[in-house]
């Protein structure tokens, strides 16, 4: 029996046999191609980008039926690569003038390209980097006219094993009433595949490195997604405690739909205000469904991917009107784009080359060298604000400075949308993401400028840390119980409260069931979750005492390390 750790991309538990996707590796080699045939084999090359086209086209619009328009997002994303001078020049260059074959020059673009993704440490060029790949092979597939392996033919039920897995992958997953979850090398809690397991509620583990090399083809397997492990060649005792687990989880999501428009209160009666974080307007309908108290985070930074311009008011409105009247009186918290510099070259933007983009120009400091930007997205919140239930947030606060040019923007604004003819008789309240030390360090100073504050956990446990969660060498260092974490969440809930603002969290730790424990006992007014996690966040709350872990969350805040507050937060929940 081995036990392989990961990530936790989708709750659930799988146990079957596994079925192994082969990469459709191709052995390419160089040939020299004569001057009178260069335009022939430029013409092939071209050939087998229109062929792609219009592969990705018929893979779009089944993927548009079958999953949904936010998973087709990624098929933008292929056509845009397909479109991208590296493609479209470079390739055709060394053709001409090394005068090459067309696999061996789409395959050196590829190479160096790739080597420069790997120089930086990004999650978004985590992403394209693979994006990239996965062009690239399937117009190599179409240049030597080979198929693709796909999954629409199995007979049996299974566990997929992938070192990656592609939109048409996704796409028969969902279609296939044979897969009872997938597993793969490659992938984080953010990548498209990790979101789609999440959609659908397949469980899911993904960023094992190196797992598709260390199963065979039927190799007996359980897969769980919510700690995140594999086991490969489990004993007859383990499969009988994941199968008892398996049970006690299915009564569980039947027992949390009961929970629909119940209010999050404690056993002891205090209340906790429990909304849900949203990446697109096309999440209403499920929105609806979990009758939350409202969106805590809407990230629009999809409006601004895939895509050569920016989005425009009347573009902006629609989605954030649309989700505000879906909200109806309850409260929609709107996080101005948070994209940086690495995002951007497709807007027009051009000349911003950075080594640690993460770190770089992103959030408010993009907004502030292009203000325009900023001024673009008030005035759509400001036009969608028909409710009157809307809430601004920036992201990526550090200084009190930026805080003051955003109202500055927002008075300008008003001021343009007022000639204009539109009159801006209420404020949405204007608040902050604390998710830099800077910030949490110095709230107090903010307070009087702003309306309520929202701590971003991801970023502030790895800026706090100095952790790179994405970096394999160093992701287990990242750690929310870290005394330091909890001691600086502790200093932002009390100085907001002292200044009566309300305290939000919309981080993962507002999900994860330890953490939110200590974060609901500190004082934290409002968790804001993904939808996937809700109920089950909520019936968590439902069963605590709010007095246990008020005393316990001031205990861990005196402990020295990590494993004494886990150990007091388990003792508090008994």
């Amino acid at each position: 029996m081995i036990i392989k750790k990961g990530v936790a991309a989708s709750i659930g538990i799988a146990i079957g046999k596994a079925h192994i996707i082969k990469e459709d590796n191709i052995l390419i080699k160089q040939k020299e191609i004569p001057k009178e045939k260069i335009k022939a084999e430029v013409k092939r090359f071209k050939d087998a980008l229109d062929k792609t086209k219009k592969d990705l086209d018929k893979l779009k619009k089944k993927i548009l039926t079958v999953l949904g328009k936010q998973h087709a997002k990624l098929i933008d994303v292929h056509h845009l690569i397909l479109k991208d001078p590296l493609i479209t020049k470079e390739v055709i260059k060394l053709i001409v003038e090394k005068g090459v074959n067309a696999e061996f020059a789409l395959s050196k673009v590829l190479d160096k390209t790739g080597a420069d993704f790997e120089k930086i440490e990004d999650e978004f060029f985590y992403e394209r980097k693979h994006d990239l790949f996965d062009v690239g092979k399937k117009i190599i597939l179409n240049l030597v006219h080979k198929e693709i392996t796909t999954l629409d033919k199995l007979k049996e039920d299974v566990i997929v094993v992938a070192h990656n897995l592609y939109p048409s992958d996704t796409l028969h997953i969902r279609e296939s009433s044979k897969i009872l979850g997938f597993c793969m090398d490659l992938g984080n809690k953010t990548s498209h595949t990790a979101i789609f397991a999440q959609s659908i509620g397949i469980p899911a583990v993904v960023g094992l490195s190196d797992i598709s090399h260390q199963i065979n083809q039927g190799d007996s397997l359980i897969i769980d997604g919510e700690q995140g492990v594999v086991i490969i060649s489990p004993t007859e005792e383990v499969i009988k405690k994941y199968k008892e687990e398996k049970g006690r989880l299915y009564e569980e999501e039947s027992y949390f739909q009961r929970l629909k428009g119940v209010p999050a209160v404690t056993r002891d009666g205090h209340k906790v205000t429990l909304m849900a974080n949203i990446d697109s307007s096309s999440d209403m309908k499920d929105l609806k469904d979990l009758k939350t108290d409202g969106v805590g985070l809407f990230r629009t930074e999809s409006l601004y991917m895939n895509r050569k311009s920016f989005p425009d008011i009347k573009e902006q409105k629609a989605a954030y009107l649309s989700v505000a009247k879906a909200v109806g009186k309850k409260t929609l918290i709107i996080r101005t784009a948070d994209i940086g510099g690495d995002k951007v070259a497709d807007l027009g933007i051009k000349g911003i080359k950075e080594e640690n983009p993460f770190m770089g120009l992103r959030g408010i400091r993009l907004f502030i060298k292009h203000p325009d930007m900023l001024r673009t997205q008030l005035k759509a919140i400001y036009r969608a604000n028909t409710e009157n239930n809307i809430k601004i947030m920036i992201p990526m606060v550090s200084s009190l400075n930026e805080i003051q040019f955003v109202k500055e923007v927002c008075s300008v604004v008003k001021n343009e949308l007022a000639n204009e003819g539109f009159l801006v008789e209420n404020d949405p309240p204007l608040g902050i993401m604390v998710e830099t030390p800077a910030a949490a360090l110095t709230v107090d100073a903010f307070l009087n400028e702003i309306d309520f504050v929202s701590i971003g956990t991801n970023d502030l446990v790895q800026y706090v840390l100095a952790v790179d969660r994405m970096n394999p060498y160093v992701s287990e260092l990242y750690n929310p119980y870290h005394p330091a974490v909890l001691r600086l969440i502790n200093v932002v809930i009390q100085s907001a409260h002292k200044k009566g603002k309300s305290v939000s969290v919309c981080g993962e730790m507002a999900s994860d069931p330890l953490a939110m424990s200590i974060l609901i006992g500190l004082g934290v007014d409002s968790l804001s979750v993904p939808m996937t996690m809700y109920l089950r966040v909520k019936h968590k709350i439902c069963t605590m005492s709010f007095e246990k872990i008020s005393l316990m969350s001031q205990d861990v805040l005196g402990m020295g390390k990590s494993e004494e507050v886990k150990d007091a937060v388990l003792e508090a929940l008994k």
